[in-house]
């Protein structure tokens, strides 16, 4: 049973946030900016922290899709004046696989472990400021009062954070990247360099 809070961080650390990447790529090929981007994933984690327990919940994944989807259909009743594409998008949402398979699941460790890492590694006020507002999800004014710092330390360093680790995920992934590319050409061409 995950009732407990720090059961729930540790459950939401492992099921959830893995599935943010995916979540903003998805999010960023609607053409959304990159603000609402933002306020959408901060809002499904904020509903996300909000659960007394997480037992009821299978799928991670499909949970945060469909959040975020509930988050996205609120902003859009919401809005004046509503855009027929939000409509398309918000309906072309839902997840098809509620079972991920065991590559999906293999992927989704390794990419926890990596992002654990990468959290693990930042300067630590940054890291307690980053995992308080992406993980528990609490607002900067909170996280402030709580750390005796001014909202805007914690907005920068919560950017800070968020910075470090995706330039971090870049560089990993653009490395992945060329050594691939590289393997690539040395099989066509049958040369070796290592």
């Amino acid at each position: 049973m995950v009732g407990c809070r720090s059961g729930i961080i540790a459950w939401v650390g492992s099921n959830i946030v893995p599935y943010e990447g995916e979540l903003r790529a998805w999010l960023r090929r609607r053409a959304l900016p990159p603000q609402d981007i933002d306020d959408i994933i901060h809002d499904a984690y904020v509903c996300i922290a909000q659960l007394s327990d997480v037992d009821h919940i299978r799928n991670g994944r499909a949970y945060l899709f469909t959040t975020a989807r509930s988050v996205m259909l609120r902003r859009v009743r919401r809005d004046r004046i509503v855009r027929i594409e939000s409509l398309t998008e918000v309906e072309a949402m839902t997840v098809q696989d509620a079972d991920p398979g065991p590559e999906r699941l293999a992927s989704a460790r390794q990419e926890l472990a990596r992002v654990q890492r990468l959290i693990a590694a930042l300067p630590d006020r940054c890291r307690e400021i980053f995992h308080l507002r992406r993980v528990e999800g609490l607002p900067q004014r909170q996280i402030a009062e709580r750390l005796g710092l001014t909202e805007h330390i914690v907005e920068a360093q919560a950017a800070r954070g968020l910075k470090i680790i995706m330039k971090a995920i870049a560089e990993e992934d653009g490395g992945a990247e060329q050594l691939q590319g590289r393997r690539y050409e040395q099989c066509q061409t049958g040369r070796q360099d290592d």
